[in-house]
């Protein structure tokens, strides 16, 4: 629930630089090939807030298209008491159609227009009294992201929010989950900055609930909704740069594609650059390789250059030594802290965040901490650290009971000077949830990503 505190007086007085967007959305998803410390701070527990102004609803898109902090607060005000009064199925009362046509499509083309990687410096309005707070996995849980936006403070000018992936699936709003942070994006393009995770996908979505959450709830429209959806995520970037001295993505580091030259037929011009995927010796990628990844693919096969974005997606760090396949999962690498030293240090970084396990997966990992608190440090080398970040309480969220993971979400803040050292923030998950039913059968369904099935995933 939404805390008592109110925003920031800096972020009211930001205006949008947002333009309005063009009447159809048609041609542009066709043209898609679709002084600090590094203690932990005291947890933060989640109140109940007294009962709320009734929202403005429905909700209207701005005539001129700019959205303000007004606005973006009431739709997070009108989605949290939707989901306390409202069937699903009323969601289209709230947010018509068209309002969502208007929302993603303009989310869309800030998205799409963004590097790989995003560097979030001094050229992008990082200074001395900036703090940067990056956000792990949220998976649908409406609640507790909106208190995480109360107790970290909403974005303004000088506090910037990186969020790591893995918006839906699993918790029971994860549209309206994806469409709040959709809309800070729109407001604040150069200070809210959504980074894509494995979940942002046509397979994962159709497994973990999220195509049919959307489908319930837009009934007609659903099949449209959903599309526009899965569009928008192939525009989310892989990874940011922090400050120079520290790196996000969703699962991790990557490998290098080698590239060997095609037979020459008749000149320079017919030759070829081609990946070989029959390279049995794997080596870190460069950052160069990464910018040049084409992320706008949602699933396998991962193959040839795609691989790249497959490995910042899935992958795992491990304790054993080394870089190899992620045989768990079918998808990704497994690295060793040597290989966090040698990336650390060929990127010149300091600290690497990221996100991609949950308490039930972390539960499965021999040598690896568990996530009661909401992160871990998985790796201390000489260079820096390894840390991954999950902020999704008392997860998941229908299967979480008294005698299950009961684990708390975490949110890490970077400060200056040089925003390289993690001060962490846990907190406990929002209570009551309204109550709801699955979009997904959680009992059949396995508890992890580890087991998918990569091969209906290529068909």
């Amino acid at each position: 629930m939404l805390s008592e505190s109110e925003p920031p007086a800096a972020a009211a007085s930001l205006p949008s630089a947002t333009p309005p967007p063009p009447s159809s959305d048609e041609d542009f998803f066709s043209s898609v090939s679709v002084a600090s410390t590094s203690s932990t701070s005291s947890p933060s527990t989640p109140i109940p807030s007294p009962p709320q102004l009734h929202p403005e609803i429905p909700i209207s898109w701005p005539e001129d298209g700019t959205l303000t902090l007004a606005w973006v607060t009431n739709l997070m005000l009108a989605f949290d008491w939707s989901s306390k009064n409202l069937a699903p199925t009323e969601l289209p009362s709230v947010l018509p159609v068209v309002v969502f046509d208007r929302l993603i499509l303009t989310a869309s083309k800030i998205l799409h227009k963004e590097p790989n990687c995003v560097h979030i410096d001094g050229g992008s309005g990082l200074g001395n009294n900036s703090r940067v707070v990056v956000v792990g996995d949220v998976h649908g849980q409406l609640h507790d992201v909106l208190f995480l936006l109360r107790d970290a403070g909403f974005p303004s000018d000088d506090r910037f929010f990186v969020f790591n992936g893995d918006y839906v699936d699993r918790g029971a709003w994860g549209l309206e989950t994806f469409l709040t942070l959709l809309a800070w994006k729109v407001f604040m393009p150069n200070r809210v900055f959504l980074l894509r995770g494995n979940h942002e996908s046509k397979y994962c979505t159709s497994v973990y609930g999220f195509e049919k959450e959307v489908l319930a709830k837009y009934a007609d429209s659903g099949k449209h909704v959903y599309r526009k959806c899965l569009g928008c995520f192939e525009g989310l970037p892989l990874a940011s740069i922090i400050g120079d001295h520290v790196y996000t993505a969703h699962g991790g580091i990557f490998r290098s594609i080698a590239v060997t030259p095609a037979k020459r037929a008749k000149g320079k011009k017919n030759r070829k650059i081609v990946s070989n995927p029959d390279v049995t010796t794997l080596s870190l990628g460069s950052m160069e390789e990464l910018l040049k990844a084409r992320r706008s693919v949602l699933d396998p096969p991962w193959e040839g250059t795609n691989l790249i974005p497959g490995d910042v997606l899935w992958s795992d760090p491990s304790m054993k030594p080394g870089l190899s396949p992620n045989k768990e999962r079918g998808i990704g690498l497994l690295w060793g802290p040597d290989c966090t030293e040698d990336f650390l240090k060929m990127l010149n970084l300091k600290l690497i965040i990221r996100s991609h396990e949950g308490p039930d997966a972390r539960e499965k990992r021999e040598g690896m901490e568990g996530m009661d608190q909401g992160y871990t440090i998985d790796h201390e080398v000489q260079s820096g650290k390894l840390i991954t970040v999950f902020s999704a309480p008392d997860y998941p969220q229908f299967q979480a009971t008294k005698d299950r993971y009961r684990n708390k979400g975490a949110y890490i803040i970077l400060e200056p000077p040089n925003f390289d050292i993690p001060v962490y923030r846990s907190f406990e998950a929002v209570m009551p949830r309204p109550k709801v039913n699955p979009y997904y059968d959680f009992e059949d369904c396995i508890d992890s990503d580890e087991e998918l099935d990569l091969a209906s995933m290529a068909t």
